[in-house]
């Protein structure tokens, strides 16, 4: 049950949720999130960090930045969540803002920006 609650509570954020919906489209450094979504690396961080403990996203380092990515939805429940979630996330106007803002932004980023 305690990771039901977990998983359930991680979601409840505007912030977190603009995060799982940019992640829907592949893996991110956190200075994308942190262009796209105009938020300090400290608050970014924090907020993956939740979606890491309750199991929505995993990491990996490269140099000195971490990359997040959508965990497998390993789990039944989230099995069944997780396309009809990120299916509704992209109908909103705040996430189609976002994903706007990233396709601009990774056109102009370099290669070698987060290593």
């Amino acid at each position: 049950m305690r990771h039901t609650i977990q998983l359930f509570k991680a979601i409840t954020d505007e912030t977190r949720l603009r995060i799982l919906a940019l992640l829907g489209h592949g893996e991110l450094c956190v200075c994308d999130l942190m262009a796209v979504l105009e938020l300090p690396q400290s608050t970014v961080s924090r907020h993956l960090a939740v979606l890491r403990h309750a199991g929505w996203v995993i990491d990996r380092r490269q140099g000195v930045w971490m990359h997040y990515r959508l965990a497998d939805a390993d789990a039944p429940l989230r099995q069944a969540l997780q396309p009809a979630f990120l299916e509704h996330l992209a109908t909103l106007p705040a996430v189609q803002r976002d994903r706007e803002h990233l396709r601009l932004y990774l056109l102009q980023k370099t290669q070698d920006a987060c290593t």
